[in-house]
């Protein structure tokens, strides 16, 4: 999978502080960041840009940042535990705001640090990196996400390129989980109820009723890993197009710690077998593909 990052800037982590904490559905809460600590936060400029958060175990307290070596980050004094992966919902570089929508629920470390965020409370924040990367020739594009997804969709939606024709399809857990997103020239959106963990995604079957995009649309869709295995079926071997002209992003797994487990609990040799996936050469979609047919079969 492509990411992108600016080219010669090493990937720091920056001290960031809670300025603004407010509720947008019964399903998301908004925090506003700032403070001193982002004065050398740098956007990479794509919309589905994301960082890793490192949340202390005391809401008040100011968690330890990891050192740069090599140009790189390194977590090894840090507790992994406390760190999780959002998306940017925007960056105001003028007055040094990062704005992060987090998907609420009663557990998890980041919902429950959301949930209870206020002023003066600090974080931790990585340099961001971006995936999106559709040709610079596309007159249309499609983005499709659950409520994990919405807030890069969103961005992504609100930032096309002028003479860009977006439609914007966002599955939700129910109806009252709709969020505000800016109107724009050339945008369309539609909501749908399904997924997110909670009953059958209704993903694959939006993207089997789309047109098939041309040498002049892209498509990216994000969403819940499972739900986005038949997606990822349809649009390369279904439609057979080609690794420029879609993206598909797992963004979380339902029940992951019970996934994981199960993973943990395979035969050795199978689960040496599948890592061995990822080693070849061959195209990171290709691969990816493989990858879900032999989890697939595993139950997984």
């Amino acid at each position: 999978m492509s990411r992108r990052r600016p080219e010669g800037v090493p990937m720091r982590a920056f001290h960031a502080e809670v300025m603004a904490a407010v509720d947008l559905s019964p399903s998301m809460r908004r925090v506003v960041f700032g403070g001193p600590g982002l004065a050398e936060f740098r956007s990479t400029g794509i919309g589905d840009e994301y960082v890793r958060l490192l949340f202390p175990e005391d809401p008040w307290a100011r968690p330890e940042l990891p050192p740069v070596i090599d140009g790189d980050l390194d977590y090894g004094s840090i507790d992994l535990s406390r760190l999780r992966t959002y998306t940017v919902r925007r960056w105001d570089a003028r007055a040094g705001r990062l704005t992060i929508d987090f998907v609420v629920h009663p557990d998890g470390v980041a919902a429950g640090w959301a949930l209870q965020a206020q002023p003066g409370q600090v974080v931790g924040v990585n340099s961001p990196t971006g995936i999106y990367d559709p040709p610079a020739t596309i007159s249309w594009q499609v983005l499709v996400a659950d409520l994990a997804g919405l807030p890069a969709a969103a961005r992504l939606a609100e930032t096309a390129a002028d003479g860009v024709r977006t439609h914007l399809i966002v599955e939700l857990p129910h109806e009252s989980a709709r969020v505000p997103i800016a109107e724009r020239p050339g945008l369309e959106v539609r909501w749908i109820v399904g997924g997110n963990g909670h009953i059958g995604s209704r993903m694959e079957g939006v993207m089997r009723s789309l047109p098939k995009p041309g040498s002049d649309g892209y498509i990216w869709v994000a969403g819940e890993t499972r739900a986005l295995r038949g997606v990822r079926a349809h649009l390369r071997r279904g439609l057979g197009l080609p690794v420029d002209r879609y993206k598909t992003v797992g963004y979380w797994t339902a029940d992951a710690e019970r996934w994981f487990e199960a993973y943990e609990a395979l035969d050795p040799a199978v689960r040496k077998d599948l890592e061995r996936l990822w080693q070849s050469e061959r195209p990171v979609e290709e691969i990816e593909l493989e990858y879900d047919e032999h989890l697939t079969r595993l139950g997984l």
